[in-house]
This record gives C-alpha cells, sequence and structure tokens, in this order.
C-alpha cells in the first residue's frame, strides 16, 4: 500500500555533504514510523536514523551530530541530511516505513525489522 523512491545518492569527497530524499505515494497517513538504513558490503543492514509520526528522532552513535532526518508531511517526503562524510559512510542508502505501533522506532537499529515498506536504496560512496 505504500511505495517509496529514494534519491540524492552520489559519489563525494569526505567532508562533503549529501541529501537523500524519499518520496512516499499511497497511504501514507498509516504511517507510524519511517527511517534510514544503509548496508555496506560484506555487512548486514543497519539503521540510520528514523523518525515516528510524532516527528521524534534518533539516531545511530556513528551519525550523531552530523546527520539530520526530517519529514515534509505535506510533500510525503524523507530526508535524511549527510554532512562531515567519511568513508565509512560508504554504503546503500535505504528509507523504509511501518505502520507498526511499538517501542522499536526510536531504536534505529531494532527498526530495521519492524519495517513493512522499502524503497529500492540510493548509493553513496565517500572517497578519502
Amino acid at each position: 500500500q505504500v511505495q517509496l523512491v529514494e534519491s540524492g545518492g552520489g559519489s563525494v569527497q569526505a567532508g562533503g555533504s549529501l541529501r537523500l530524499s524519499c518520496a512516499a505515494y499511497g497511504y501514507t497517513y498509516s504511517t507510524y514510523c519511517m527511517g534510514w538504513f544503509r548496508q555496506a558490503p560484506g555487512k548486514e543492514r543497519e539503521g540510520v536514523a528514523t523518525i515516528d509520526s510524532d516527528g521524534s528522532t534518533s539516531y545511530a552513535d556513528s551519525v550523531k551530530g552530523r546527520f539530520t532526518i526530517s519529514q515534509d508531511n505535506a510533500k510525503n517526503t524523507l530526508y535524511l541530511q549527510m554532512n562531515s562524510l567519511k568513508p565509512e559512510d560508504t554504503a546503500m542508502y535505504s528509507c523504509a516505513a511501518s505502520s507498526l505501533t511499538g517501542d522499536y522506532c526510536l531504536i534505529p537499529n531494532r527498526a530495521r525489522r519492524y519495517m513493512n515498506y522499502w524503497g529500492q536504496g540510493t548509493q553513496v560512496t565517500v572517497s578519502a
């Protein structure tokens, strides 16, 4: 019932910035939690940042202070502003959404298991 489409990925130098967007289509009014997740080569997918229906946000320790998740409800679009990028941020970034309620949303790495809808992902590559 919900389709997610990411954009904004690319290649940047360390210290640079990127802004990822995730457009949501469908029954978005029922969405309780949305987030950004990433998967690097040889690693499991991890939670990066999440936002709940009240606008509360949470971040993985590795990106706190550098990344900002936000949502434009009028446009049904989720954003991830990434600043001070590091080579270790290199990964495929996906946005996801869930209509499930619970205490999982503001724990990004746990939220991964509760997402019902996923985008196709957008590649972010950071060179030193």
